[in-house]
């Protein structure tokens, strides 16, 4: 997948920010709102603070992409919005609000009901997300008898066209497959087929394209962007790929250690980051149209949840560093025309 990133000189440091808590910039109604989500996991060690104060919007029809290392928080954040969090994990605190309603409000069987019809997700890890003991057909199907009340025979028809819309060859056949007959990347399309059954309004997809070649991965992509486009349907697509997400993203959140740091439209993310997190993942990127080149990674791990670092999480790691940095803990304010970051200066050299 090809893509072109600005690489574009920064201007020099604003004053330090005070540490007032931001407000969303609304563009209109979002179909999802999620503001200051708090999901932590009670542990031997101490509480993960997986999703410490989370907030994003998506509209109706928007792809907004997640992005951040393994750890960051970003599959423990979409697993909170379907309300599928298990012990010793919790919701502590927050708002996720799904057209006009706040989804943890609702009850277990309410929450059954928006699931695989009005809200779906694409599960990371296709092999253990599918039923080892029922056929593929019967599963991509299951949403359709459950929401749309399709016989068993209507519900296997439509699956087989959904398996050929997600590429699966000679689904007429292999739609009495059970999982085991599947590789890894087939398996991966039987799950975005059934997410994709009820033509959900909003689509959850964690790293929807893991384990696929190319070539599939450029079809699924091109799929949801579909899919979000004809039937306006949202998206949040989560990876650490920032290659995928240039491609198909209309806005980006970027995580850390737990929080958003930085939240605008793409353009301006790869043309002018504004939090050092972001610029360390894009110096990360080799540039294909050049033959050397010296890549910088980022210095360091993300610290422990359980034991986060006083002041801002990423000073640790963050050359810009300064001493305020270990006392002010920054959250993401406006440092220009709907572009949010989460550090005490506007543009860090």
């Amino acid at each position: 997948m090809s893509y072109e990133i600005d690489r574009l000189k920064h201007g020099a440091r604003s004053e330090p920010y005070d540490g007032s808590e931001w407000e969303l910039t609304h563009r209109g109604e979002p179909l999802l709102s999620v503001r200051d989500l708090y999901t932590w996991f009670d542990t031997d060690e101490g509480v993960v603070r997986a999703a410490d104060g989370v907030s994003f919007e998506i509209q109706p029809g928007e792809i907004l992409g997640l992005v951040g290392e393994s750890g960051s928080g970003k599959s423990v954040t979409s697993l909170s919005l379907m309300r599928l969090i298990q012990p010793p994990g919790y919701i502590r605190d927050g708002e996720v609000w799904f057209d006009g309603e706040n989804l943890l409000e609702k009850s277990k069987s309410e929450m059954r009901e928006l699931r695989g019809d009005r809200i779906s997700m694409i599960f990371q890890e296709p092999t253990t997300a599918l039923n080892p003991v029922f056929d593929i057909g019967w599963q991509v199907g299951e949403p359709l008898r459950v929401h749309r009340e399709l016989k068993e025979k209507a519900s296997r028809q439509r699956a087989v066209e959904l398996m050929r819309r997600v590429g699966i060859p000679s689904p007429e056949d292999r739609v009495d497959d059970f999982p085991h007959q599947f590789s890894g990347g087939m398996r991966q399309r039987a799950m975005i087929a059934m997410a994709l059954a009820c033509e959900p309004d909003l689509l959850i997809a964690d790293e929807p394209t893991t384990a696929l070649d190319v070539t599939i991965e450029a079809q699924i992509l091109e799929l949801i962007q579909e899919l979000s486009h004809e039937l306006g349907t949202a998206v949040l697509l989560i990876t650490h790929d920032l290659g995928v997400i240039a491609e198909v993203c209309d806005r980006v959140a970027v995580m850390y250690a737990g929080r958003i740091v930085e939240y605008t439209d793409v353009r301006t993310l790869f043309e002018g980051p504004r939090h050092p997190y972001t610029k360390g993942l894009l110096d990360c990127i080799p540039d294909p149209t050049e033959d050397s080149q010296t890549l910088a990674p980022i210095d360091g791990e993300v610290p422990s949840l359980t034991d986060p670092p006083a002041g801002c999480n990423f000073h640790p790691r963050c050359p810009y560093a300064v001493e305020d940095c270990e006392r002010i803990d920054p959250r993401l304010r406006e440092v220009d025309n709907d572009h949010h970051s989460a550090c005490i200066w506007e543009d860090p050299r």
